[in-house]
């Protein structure tokens, strides 16, 4: 059986020990105004009523269901013997966490109507203790009609959110799946014809060095020309697979914001004229973790991302209108903020974070004219 404190704290997300409060004023309707026999049978409906609200806790299945009928029974009965209906608001906890939609909407119609039966019952036979309790039994009545809602509402919205996460990584893990095929089948195309030849010209030339030493030399020289058609061919590849062209990466950080729910407004060009392949990659990179931060921790409504570049440098702002960063920036690992400057270091470049309204990024590297082909 999992623990009790840690289950109930789980699940209504308060302390085990308010709830001790609830289980301590009942005792007091029934010895203030009851006689021994009914004070004997409100004891064992409040014992009764723990005990159920444990069982409803750890059981699974149907018997959720028939743990919570007789929850709603005993707390009807305790309203209608005592007038004490704050019984009403462990069910309307309870009933907001259940995950079936149907068993949600029978229970919590059951509860709102044994509910405010009980209280006009007790309005109608002038119940003293409801009467001299009516600011607190109308809260109750707000409660039940409000907490089930809304606590199920939160617990689906974090399923939601939950499985977006999933479906996220799981985007991720197919990209990087796909990459590494494309980057295999690249290899494959552009080196196995290319070694294949070398390797039938080499056999060639061995068995022609003796034989006709000019033609061995002619298919030396092919091998040579051959090996350097594949040394050219594989540079250009390893550009092209460490090249993250900005453009592309905002493309494709739109689609998160969206998919997130998050508004997305980008200012200034991305197309980068004087930058070098390498830095832009880098500034690729960081700008892609740090909207990963907007989505995961921000809660905010819109992400704005400004590329602004200079003569001498470029800078990336990315600018969210969340919750913004607390603690004081010390966690700096736990928000990926740690290996977006480790990536910025590399080419010199570096980050600054304002959180005072929102959160707001900059990114800054210097300006490095891109690679000519023979520097490659």
């Amino acid at each position: 059986m999992k623990n009790w404190s840690q289950l109930l704290r789980k699940n209504t997300g308060l302390s085990p020990y308010v709830w001790v409060v609830f289980y301590i004023l009942p005792f007091y309707f029934i010895f203030h105004s009851s006689s021994t026999y009914e004070t004997a049978f409100g004891i064992a409906m409040i014992v009764m009523f723990f005990i159920c609200y444990v069982l409803s806790f750890v059981s699974k299945g149907w018997l959720v269901y028939f743990w919570t009928s007789v929850l709603i029974a005993i707390s009807t009965a305790m309203s209608l013997l005592f007038g004490y209906i704050y019984f009403s608001l462990f069910l309307a906890f309870f009933i907001g966490n259940l995950k079936n939609r149907i068993a949600f909407f029978m229970l919590y119609i059951i509860l709102l109507i044994t509910t405010f039966a009980t209280v006009n019952y007790g309005f109608v036979t002038d119940n003293r203790v409801i009467i001299t309790q009516l600011p607190f039994v109308f809260l109750s009545l707000l409660a039940v009609i409000l907490l089930p809602v809304s606590t199920y509402n939160k617990n689906k919205e974090d399923m939601l959110q939950g499985q977006l996460e999933d479906a996220n990584k799981r985007i991720s893990e197919l990209v990087k799946l796909e990459e590494r095929q494309r980057i295999a089948r690249d290899l494959h195309d552009t080196l196995g014809q290319k070694l294949s030849l070398i390797g039938l010209k080499s056999d060639l030339a061995r068995k022609l060095i003796t034989k006709d030493p000019e033609q061995a030399r002619i298919e030396i020289n092919d091998v040579q020309q051959t090996a350097r058609i594949a040394l050219k061919e594989v540079r250009e590849l390893v550009t092209k697979m460490r090249g993250t062209k900005l453009e592309d990466e905002i493309f494709r950080v739109n689609q998160i914001l969206k998919a997130a729910g998050i508004q997305f407004e980008l200012k200034g060009d991305t197309k980068l004229s004087n930058t070098s392949l390498i830095t832009e990659n880098v500034v690729s990179m960081c700008m892609k973790e740090a909207v990963t931060n907007v989505v995961k921790h921000s809660h905010a409504k819109k992400c704005t991302i400004s590329i602004i570049p200079s003569q001498t440098e470029l800078v990336v702002k990315v600018a969210d209108d969340g919750v913004g960063i607390t603690g004081a920036l010390t966690d700096l690992k736990g928000n990926g903020l740690q290996g977006i400057r480790e990536r910025l270091e590399f080419v010199n470049g570096s980050l600054d974070i304002d959180s005072s309204e929102g959160t707001t990024i900059s990114i800054t590297v210097p300006i490095t004219h891109k690679q000519s082909e023979a520097e490659v």
